[in-house]
């Protein structure tokens, strides 16, 4: 990179911030017609290449089936279909008209797909006959469907249309229509643990900061094979599995098949992946089951990057043994993407710290400040804030339908938005995560985050994932509990949990080690990997 980060990000500013965007253009059109774009591959073993160019011409023919459906600019389409082509087609076709797009993770069942269409107002919905059932429960005569063929041989409604007979049949829209940085081209939903899930507005001109993260956080170069794992249902998936490298107009990978250890090392081998992105619990898996003798020999892995919940540092050690690279820990949410991360662009390169998120990115200011927005010194556990009035990139402006929600999240007139986590910084700026703010742990007096103690543990040799939380004690007000997943080879027994405890309160503190322990099979996730600490709590 030519210029520096300060410029670069003023650049992107200006360009994503115009009144005569298409969003589409900017993913699509703009690029090389003969750039491969997707990769594609499903369970099956089915493999299929787009272009640029190939995927432009589908997507204009699609946007004339959503504009004979009557789709236009501000309309709400909500798209219920796995990783692969029809997705890309769908989403960039929305985008042509100026619309918006309400993506829809496949896992999610009839309700929590009815309160997201619900909520967001779509009215035309985007699916394929897999998950065709899930809009049954319903009023039909709310919306309208576009179903594609999928692997399963289930019946849909004669009422839908069908996505790829309509294609072929549509007259395609050549014209984009415009639309501003203001603008809303997504509103995807959180996953929130209690209450509804909200909807997050994400406007035009947060294409300045997921480039900024691209370049920045991932440093994806013109050569780079990409993989990023995450589903384009949630935010990382979304926003750099599917618009970040289409921004950049680079090639990525969609493997549409469940995740298992031995089609990963696959991937990454045949496709010769080498700038690699997925959550902590892809990496722990891959350790437990150990790397395949002499594959590391044929991988060509350059980066990777972990985002989703805080990385455990044994993970990092373990990866830079057998990847011969460490993985780069990386911090943002569906509200804002990627603030914090450990950069693996050169001219950000910074040696990792055990423990650390990184540093604030271009564009974004991270603080730690006190409950009055008053920012704390080095050293002291605080709110983790993003100051706004240096975050030139920083685009969250509320959530759909929820002025309340909204307000909850900015303190000091707007100055600071409060992430909702807990952690502190050194003197070097680097950020600590010590968890989520309800997931901290108050024993004897003291505040405790989860995540240090999970860490602790996985450097454990018969650990292979743990979850940490507060259970009530009478003394202590609360004690740390964990719910320990071993590897192959280990069996729970009362000499193995107090060895664990042991480990711990030798490894990191004597007021943070578990005092229980319950040996699980597997602990409980949100569909994007993220551990759920209030289930265990509960249970």
């Amino acid at each position: 990179m030519s210029v520096n980060p300060e410029n670069q990000i003023n650049q992107w500013i200006e360009e994503y911030d115009r009144g005569d965007l298409s969003v589409a253009h900017v993913l699509c059109d703009r690029h090389d017609a003969n750039k491969k774009a997707l990769l594609y591959e499903n369970e099956a073993g089915e493999k299929q290449t787009y272009t640029y160019g190939k995927l432009k011409e589908l997507s204009e023919k699609f946007a004339g089936v959503l504009k004979t459906h009557g789709v236009k600019k501000g309309d709400r389409v909500a798209v219920l279909l796995p990783k692969g082509p029809e997705l890309l087609i769908s989403v960039l076709a929305i985008w042509r008209l100026g619309a918006v797009h309400v993506p829809l993770f496949t896992a999610f069942g009839p309700q929590a797909v009815s309160y997201r269409v619900g909520n967001s107002g779509a009215e035309t919905i985007i699916t394929d006959a897999g998950n065709r059932e899930k809009l049954n429960t319903m009023e039909a005569s709310s919306f309208r469907v576009i179903t594609a063929s999928s692997s399963t041989e289930k019946e849909v409604p004669s009422s839908d249309t069908p996505f790829w007979e309509a294609l072929h049949e549509a007259e395609p829209v050549h014209e984009n229509t415009e639309v501003t940085g203001d603008d809303l081209f997504i509103i995807i939903y959180t996953s929130g643990t209690t209450g509804h899930p909200k909807g997050v507005e994400v406007p035009v001109r947060a294409l300045a900061a997921f480039q900024g993260y691209m370049q920045f956080g991932l440093d994806l170069r013109p050569d780079d094979v990409f993989w990023n794992v995450a589903d384009p249902g949630w935010a990382y998936g979304l926003y750099y599995g599917m618009v970040g490298p289409m921004l950049l107009g680079q090639s990525f990978i969609m493997f549409n098949a469940k995740f298992s250890v031995e089609e990963a090392y696959r991937i990454l081998k045949e496709y010769g992946v080498t700038n690699f992105a997925a959550a902590p619990t892809v990496y722990r898996t891959l350790r437990a089951a150990g790397m395949p003798e002499g594959i590391k020999e044929d991988l060509k892995v350059r980066v990777l990057s972990s985002a989703g919940e805080p990385l455990n540092p044994d993970v990092s050690t373990w990866a830079e043994t057998h990847f011969g690279i460490p993985v780069y820990d990386h911090y943002g949410q569906t509200e804002q993407g990627m603030v914090v991360n450990n950069h693996h662009h050169p001219k950000l390169d910074r040696p990792v710290k055990a423990g650390s998120m990184g540093q604030s990115m271009p564009g974004f200011r991270a603080a730690i400040v006190d409950d009055n927005g008053t920012e704390l010194p080095a050293g002291e556990e605080g709110q983790l804030a993003i100051d706004t009035k240096h975050s030139p990139v920083f685009w969250f402006r509320g959530y759909y339908r929820d002025e309340e929600k909204t307000r909850e999240r900015f303190i000091s007139g707007g100055r600071y938005y409060l992430t909702g986590d807990t952690a502190s910084r050194d003197e070097d700026e680097y950020v600590y995560f010590s968890g989520r703010s309800d997931d901290i742990i108050s024993s004897s007096g003291y505040r405790i985050g989860p995540f240090e103690v999970e860490s602790a543990l996985m450097g454990h040799e018969a650990v292979a994932e743990s979850g940490v939380v507060g259970v009530p004690d009478e003394q202590r007000g609360e004690i740390v509990k964990a719910h320990v997943v071993l590897l192959p080879g280990f069996t729970e027994s009362e000499e193995l949990a107090k060895d664990l405890s042991q480990f711990v309160k030798g490894n990191l503190s004597a007021h943070e080690y578990p005092r229980e322990i319950e040996f699980v099979e597997e602990l409980p996730k949100t569909p994007s990997g993220k551990i759920q600490r209030f289930l265990l709590r509960n249970s």
